[in-house]
């Protein structure tokens, strides 16, 4: 027995030694490190986690981009000819579709951080989101669609949370400085798999039909899942809590951090009803307007620049504009937010101005709606990346999937919003009760209420950032950071 001890301490990378950071559940499975190294250094895996996300994205944008298109011009019924949505009911189905993505994340957590853990959950959902993308390729029918979206809503949703948590488990205290720039660069991996599909799904539409143009985002979250797997030995895998997941969700610690994230994620659900109108109200004003603009653009296909402000906007804001702000005001995350809520509301008047001057004859260049992205870019990068690091810094170490999953449901309710609308202002006779800019004007008039309401609700919030712990010698520690430590709020 002596001896063993001595062997243990001798080679702190054996299976189950002390302060190895390594574990496995049998003697013949294989071993993965359970908490982070000590290093300053970027983690191992991260390089894995990124070229997964562009090329999941990539999937789920080449599909997202035309949906609407298919529902509107494409779908066919049983019998083989063209069945398709008017604009409201393909509105509708897709803010449904949105919202049942953003739903899932929740089921994804819990199954993540109580049973599987992250790793095998993202990659069992994986398997399920490509066979969604299959079925939308084979089957042009509604029976097709259904079940296509609602196998991708499963697959999806239920991986979202599990991936940005998993992001944030390859640091420990020793490189938790890097988080929120990590954070940002792979928001800047979603954005340029989104790009590139979203400037090549249409054209897949128009010239080789949906069989292709979802074919090719399925082969791309085939090549995501396979990518993912490679990476398995350099990542972090956080073991699954069990019942005391359970025990931690329902602790008064616990407790008292998904209540104070809720109150913010209610002010940034109606964010998201907003900004997932680009791919749906926005698409269907452009076929109504001068597509001409240097190049000539389908409808969809203006939905590129969003990505690609993103991807200039990320390294402007982190390294110009934030320390110019700091030079004035500490551009805390809370503070970003609900500047990022207010430029909302600008970015919704450009569409409805654009709709009113449709309304009256005039032919408007597409031009106009580039400007409604630049702000609504810029609002994504104020709200959405710092709401995502938050979201997990101010979520307690067992609990990281969970949280996630909570953020997104901000996503769903956004979205249930949008469809609810879209449902209610139809008339018997096919009419709007909200007709052409009166559209947007009540979307930004609700935006403008909801980010006003923000501002007393970010003063009363109490941050307390939690950082996963590293192998120092003992145990996987929960590290709660104090407000105001890198990527907390104050």
């Amino acid at each position: 027995m002596s001896i063993l001890r001595t062997r243990v301490r001798s080679h702190p990378r054996l299976i189950g030694a002390p302060g190895s950071g390594y574990s496995r559940t049998n003697m013949s499975g294989p071993k993965y490190r359970t908490v982070p190294a000590s290093i300053k250094g970027m983690p191992p895996g991260i390089p894995y986690i990124v070229v997964n996300e562009a090329a999941e994205r990539y999937s789920y944008y080449g599909m997202r981009a035309i949906l609407v298109l298919f529902m509107t011009q494409h779908l066919r019924g049983a019998d083989g000819q063209l069945a398709t949505m008017s604009d409201a009911a393909a509105k509708e189905s897709y803010h449904l579709f949105a919202a049942a993505v953003y739903a899932t994340p929740i089921f994804g957590a819990l199954i993540a951080d109580g049973l599987l853990g992250k790793y095998r959950t993202i990659l069992s959902l994986s398997l399920v989101y490509c066979a969604g993308h299959f079925a939308l390729a084979v089957d042009e029918t509604r029976v097709g669609l259904l079940i296509g979206l609602g196998l991708i809503a499963v697959g999806a949703g239920g991986i979202k949370p599990c991936v940005s948590a998993h992001v944030g488990d390859q640091f420990g205290p020793a490189n938790r400085e890097r988080i929120p720039r990590v954070f940002a660069w792979f928001y800047f991996a979603i954005n340029a798999g989104a790009l590139l599909s979203t400037l090549f799904a249409e054209v897949l539409l128009d010239r080789f039909g949906p069989s292709v143009a979802f074919g090719v985002p399925g082969a791309l979250m085939l090549l995501a899942t396979f990518v993912f797997w490679l990476g398995r030995h350099h990542f972090v895998h956080v073991p699954p809590a069990g019942a005391a997941f359970v025990r931690d969700v329902f602790s008064r610690e616990g407790l008292g951090a998904l209540g104070r994230l809720f109150v913010l994620y209610v002010f940034i659900a109606m964010f998201w009803s907003l900004y997932d109108q680009t791919a749906s109200a926005w698409v269907l004003q452009a076929e109504h307007m001068d597509r001409h603009f240097i190049v000539d653009w389908g409808p969809s296909q203006i939905q590129a620049i969003n990505p690609l402000l993103i991807l200039l906007f990320i390294p402007l804001f982190s390294y110009v504009i934030y320390p110019a702000v700091a030079r004035l005001v500490e551009p805390t995350p809370l503070r970003r937010i609900g500047a990022g809520l207010f430029l909302t509301v600008v970015a919704f008047l450009v569409p409805a101005w654009i709709e009113a001057r449709l309304g009256a004859g005039v032919r408007v260049n597409i031009a106009w709606q580039l400007v409604a992205y630049v702000l609504m870019t810029a609002a994504e990068i104020l709200v959405s990346i710092t709401a995502l690091e938050l979201s997990y810094t101010q979520a307690p170490r067992r609990m990281k999937s969970f949280v996630m999953g909570a953020f997104f449901l901000s996503i769903t309710v956004g979205n249930l919003f949008t469809s609810a609308v879209n449902f209610f202002i139809v008339n018997p006779d096919g009419s709007s009760k909200l007709p052409g800019a009166e559209y947007y004007l009540f979307f930004a008039g609700a935006m403008l209420i909801a980010a006003v309401l923000y501002v007393p609700a970010a003063v009363w919030f109490e941050p307390r950032a939690y950082i996963q712990g590293e192998s120092d010698g003992g145990a996987p520690l929960d590290d709660a950071v104090a407000a105001g430590a890198p990527g907390g709020a104050s």
